[in-house]
Parts: C-alpha cells; structure tokens; sequence
C-alpha cells in the first residue's frame, strides 16, 4: 500500500528502512511560475489522514475477504487505485513513462510492491486478525534494512543496524509469543503476512537500483507502476476464482475504499507530505499504522488482543526505528 515514501514507488504501507535523505528532490517550479502555492490543509492534518487511511487498510481487507476471494479483493483494490492515480495524472497533464526497459522494471516493481503482497495480505487475513496483520506489515523496514545491506553497496552494516535488527526480530517473536510454541496463532497466515512486507524490501531495492533518478514524475511512474499490477491480477485471479454468485454491499464498499482510499488517495497525500517536509518526517508514519490497525481491530472487529502483542508491537517499532537512526556528526 506503500510504500514507500522515500525511494520505491507505490509500495508498502510502511516507508522501507532510508539511512539518508538521497531521493531526488521534488521538482523546482518551472521558470516564470513561481513558487510553489502551499497546501490548503496542514501538512499534519494530512499526516494523521494518512496515518488513519492505512491503519484501517487491514480492517478493510478483512472485511472485504469476508464476501470475496483474496485475488478478488486485491484485483478490485488494484482496479479503483489506479482509477484515482489515473484520474490525477490526467488532471495534471502528465504522462505516463516511455520506454520499454522502463515498463519492464515497473512490472517486476508492480509485482513485488503490489500485487505479490496485497494478494498475501489477503491470504493471510483469512486466518489471522487483521491486527497481527499490521503489525506483521510494521517488519518492512526491517526487511529492507536486511537485504539493503547485502544488495547495496551503501548500505553497509553498522552496530545500530545490526542491533535494530536483532531487536525487531525479538519483538516479531514476541508478537507470535514463542515461548508458548506459537499457540493460538496460524503458522501458515502469520508467514503469508511477514512474506508480504518482505516483498515490500525485494520491490523497494529492485526500484532504487534500476528506477532511480528517471526524469519521469513519481505520479506518472506510479500510475504505471499500478496499471501494470492490476493486469498482472487481471490474468492471474480468473484462474483460481470464480465470478461471485452475488456482490455483498458491505464487502463491496470496503475493496472500494481500500483501493480508492488506502492505494490512491494515500499516494497522493504521501508524495506531497514528501514534497514539503521530506521523507525523513513523512516516513514518521510507519509508527502509527500498527497503533491505528490495532485499535480498529480489537474495537471494531473484536479481534482478541493479549499482552504479548502491542508489547511485541513496540519492540518492533523501536527495532525499526534503530535501524533508520543515524549518528549525528559532531560539529565543528
């Protein structure tokens, strides 16, 4: 649902693990103008928005695998996401990119930012709560911090990295509550759920080393990068699902806001936040998600909620959040 908010596309709910501001900067305005006209809506309105869009994403899912197949779930929220990136990519008058080695990268990105782990979040809310989903989908800048610093060269490890690591992983075995065997938790849904965010990483590496630094916009870049993954859906899902016998209202509307909301309009709110305050404050959002995506659960849904797992919650948070701190410099 990502993404990513500092180098990958349209990705994770969470921003992937960034050791440094090395994006491109937005665009400077075009000669005669002006600057840039502030937002209407404070950056920290939007900021909590955001926040409460993918923190209900996974309540959202659960709800819509209730009347729908997971692949269908995640095909409808592919279909009215890129409607909305579409839509606005239109009202700009931009374009979408050319070049077929560009296309070709954005279909690898699209399957591993999009298609790969929505489909698995969905899977994996068959059989757990919509809770421990969240959470599971807190571990993407892990996950990304891991393979960066084996796939990246300038990633390279450090005594932080390493120990926000080691704390992050204690923390996902917290969650789980490992010193009980794991008991009251699905193995199999669980592991769909952590393989999702770590598709996340795989997309997020991918993107920054064949996509970075494209003059293309990160509209029309993720416009495409979305078109692609709901084809990539459209040719899988009629080969394992059937067409519903009927549409469930209910269901219906949460796949609607799920995509329309939670992957279209989150991107639009999340690159402007990265325009104006720059990913490093935009990324804060990673921390919030679990937060809101348990609250909704235990309150809305019912969902179960032992001690193990916003204490779990927390340590995850604190091992991803090590991960991406970087020691200051003394002055001179």
């Amino acid at each position: 649902m990502s993404y990513e908010i500092s180098r990958s596309i349209v990705g994770p709910m969470t921003a992937p693990a960034t050791t440094d501001d090395s994006r491109p900067a937005p665009a400077a305005p075009a000669p005669g103008r002006g600057p840039a006209r502030r937002p209407a809506v404070d950056w920290r309105i939007r900021f909590a928005v955001l926040s409460l869009i993918w923190g209900f994403s996974f309540l959202l899912i659960k709800v819509g695998t209730e009347g729908y197949a997971p692949l269908q779930v995640t095909l409808g929220r592919m279909v009215f996401g890129t409607a909305v990136l579409l839509a606005a990519l239109g009202l700009r008058r931009q374009r979408l990119p050319r070049g077929a080695r560009a296309w070709v990268h954005l279909a690898v990105s699209a399957l591993f930012l999009n298609a790969l782990p929505y489909s698995l979040f969905a899977y994996a809310e068959l059989t757990i709560s919509s809770t421990l989903a969240g959470i599971c989908n807190a571990t993407t800048p892990l996950w990304g911090m891991a393979l960066s610093m084996v796939a990246l060269s300038e990633d390279r490890p450090t005594r932080r990295r390493v120990a926000g690591l080691g704390l992050g992983f204690i923390g996902v075995l917290t969650v789980l509550g490992a010193w009980q065997g794991f008991s009251g938790q699905d193995p199999a849904g669980t592991a769909m759920a952590l393989a999702a965010s770590a598709s996340y990483a795989v997309g997020w590496v991918h993107v920054r080393r064949t996509l970075a630094g494209r003059s293309d916009s990160h509209l029309a870049m993720s416009s495409a990068q979305l078109l692609l993954g709901t084809a990539q859906l459209a040719v899988v899902t009629p080969l394992f699902t059937s067409v519903p016998d009927s549409f469930p209202l209910v269901p219906l509307l949460a796949v609607t806001a799920l995509g329309a909301l939670g992957t279209g309009v989150a991107f639009l709110i999340q690159y402007g936040l990265v325009a104006e305050v720059g990913p490093t404050t935009a990324q804060m959002v990673t921390y919030f998600i679990p937060v809101i995506a348990t609250a909704a659960g235990v309150a809305l849904l019912g969902e179960r909620l032992d001690w193990n797992i916003p204490a779990g919650a927390l340590i995850v948070l604190a091992g991803a959040a090590l991960t991406q701190s970087r020691r200051r410099r003394p002055q001179a």
